[in-house]
């Protein structure tokens, strides 16, 4: 089989590459296409892959490409893991929204909003390349805002793309391993859009774990989310919200760390990965052990500042090995091989939630076989999580309509009707502020 990756000069592709080398059987990847528009960087991560690939004389075949066409045809499957404006556009993100004193982070309130105009229209071209070129391939969608690009993206390649995101996946996994239960044996109740989801239920031979969890506070309080959120406000929830929740939860919080932070998030990545790829330059560097030492620093500072304004303390050593490519290879070998599985997966809602109509992009647990993703039927939200999600379903689809018109009144709107943007004013400031420092948003007019 072909895999096509989109993006493939992105830092994160050798992730995704160590779990095909240690995939077997029938219909595995046996040729990995990257593209990238970055020349440089292509060359580096196809280092990094080449020495991965030593000692497994089976290794898929790596071929790279700066021509878009030429990677999607014949490709049975497609990662799409692009970053319109790269690091540089994220870290802009992050400091024009917090000139004006909201959140920048890149998938919530106005920084996932300015990503979202800026990453549309170029998802939106992939996906009709690829309904043209490669109409029986499988798309599946890293790019984020995953939920939001994954719906602009199904209006044209319809249930054949599915997005993921490893951020369900590692917290069901922390709950069930606080419950001594083995996380592949236990269905997890999880509901939301993508970064705004709840766990209501862990449910292991047919009985719901969760109750005893949140009763004991000593056991809540032991893992990431019962750091981060604090016991007593997942009690009165009665679930373990996604841990990008802690933005709306605890907004004014994380807004004041991200303002006194040295860097934000972005440019402290977009800083860390200039250096990994400038070191990649050069022919002499070990490319597998730089890329190592850079992938375990930038699992470390993940949402540190969250951390730190919550007291959480460090990531426990067991979260820092990531997950997503292990989300993603499961899926594929579930359509390729019929090897049917369930996983927390982004597709479109097809009356699942009944407050969201069927052609919304949701995050459910997702029941995979050779025909695709199926949503798992769930009991309806709580009315305040119902509130928060279908406000910022509403958001995402006025980014789609702007988008697709070029209306920079209905960017503003976007921005005003987020519940994290608190004024009309500070959403003209922040499309004033978006147009002024990134070209792909000059279409908004």
């Amino acid at each position: 089989m072909k895999l096509t990756i989109l993006g493939g000069g992105g830092f994160r592709v050798p992730l995704v590459y160590g779990a095909l080398l240690g995939d077997r059987g029938e219909g595995r990847v046996t040729d990995v296409v990257l593209h990238d528009l970055d020349q440089g960087r292509l060359s580096a991560v196809a280092r990094v892959l080449a020495e991965q690939a030593a000692g497994h004389p089976d290794a898929p075949a790596v071929t790279a490409t700066t021509d878009l066409d030429e990677a999607l045809r014949g490709a049975d499957f497609i990662f799409s893991a692009i970053r319109v404006g790269g690091l540089e556009g994220r870290a802009a993100d992050e400091r024009v929204a917090l000139d004006q004193g909201v959140l920048g982070q890149e998938t919530v309130g106005a920084g996932g909003i300015a990503y979202g105009l800026r990453t549309v229209p170029v998802a939106v071209d992939i996906a009709r390349r690829v309904a043209r070129l490669a109409p029986d391939a499988w798309l599946i969608n890293f790019t984020n805002p995953a939920g939001l690009v994954t719906e602009a993206m199904s209006r044209h390649l319809g249930d054949r793309v599915i997005g993921i995101c490893d951020s369900p996946v590692g917290l069901g996994r922390r709950i069930a391993r606080v419950l001594g239960a083995n996380p592949r044996e236990a269905w997890i109740d999880y509901v939301g859009l993508n970064h705004l989801g709840w766990v209501r239920g862990l449910h292991v031979a047919g009985r719901d774990e969760l109750p005893r969890l949140l009763a004991d506070t000593d056991l809540l309080g032991s893992f990431e989310e019962g750091k981060l959120f604090g016991t007593d406000w997942l009690q009165s929830l009665g679930a373990v919200p996604n841990e990008y929740l802690h933005y709306y939860y605890f907004n004014r919080e994380a807004v004041r760390a991200y303002s006194q932070a040295e860097k934000t998030r972005g440019a402290f990545l977009r800083d860390q990965q200039a250096s990994f790829y400038e070191e990649m330059s050069r022919p002499d560097s070990a490319a597998l052990t730089a890329w190592d030492r850079t992938r375990a620093e930038r699992e470390a500072t993940y949402m540190s500042e969250n951390r730190e304004t919550a007291g959480a303390g460090e990531r426990d050593a067991d979260d820092l090995s990531g997950g997503y490519e292990k989300v993603a290879l499961a899926l594929m070998r579930a359509i390729a091989r019929d090897e049917r599985t369930t996983l927390i997966l982004n597709v479109r809602n097809q009356g699942t939630l009944s407050a969201l109509d069927a052609d919304a992009v949701i995050e459910v647990p997702c029941l995979v076989d050779a025909n695709g993703a199926h949503p798992v039927a769930v009991a309806p939200l709580p009315g305040h999580a119902t509130g928060l999600v279908c406000a910022v379903k509403a958001v995402e689809r006025e980014v789609l309509a702007a988008a697709g018109s070029g209306s920079r009144a209905t960017a503003v709107k976007a921005f005003a009707l987020h519940p994290l943007v608190d004024s009309v004013n500070v959403a003209r400031n922040l499309v004033d502020g978006y147009t002024a420092v990134h070209p792909g948003l000059a279409y908004l007019k």
